[in-house]
């Protein structure tokens, strides 16, 4: 099978890279707050679940425009 010259030039998401070297350096004992990827330690504040439900009633799920939701 061959490949597109382009699809050969991907490389890896840069996040998982930056991830591997913060618990690298926690790993060393270094002091690390983790600001990347993953789940945060608290929950969605009620307000919010319940915004998101009465949007998902309202009929406001799937993708948006390209160029957004042009009131916001």
């Amino acid at each position: 099978m061959e490949y597109s010259e382009n699809l050969l030039r991907l490389g890896t998401e840069s996040a998982f890279e930056f991830l591997a070297r913060a618990q690298s350096l926690v790993t060393k004992g270094k002091d690390i707050i983790n600001l990347g990827i993953g789940q945060p330690d608290f929950k969605t504040a009620d307000h919010i679940v319940e915004a998101g439900v009465k949007d998902l009633r309202d009929g406001h799920h799937g993708y948006t425009p390209a160029n957004g939701i042009l009131p916001l």
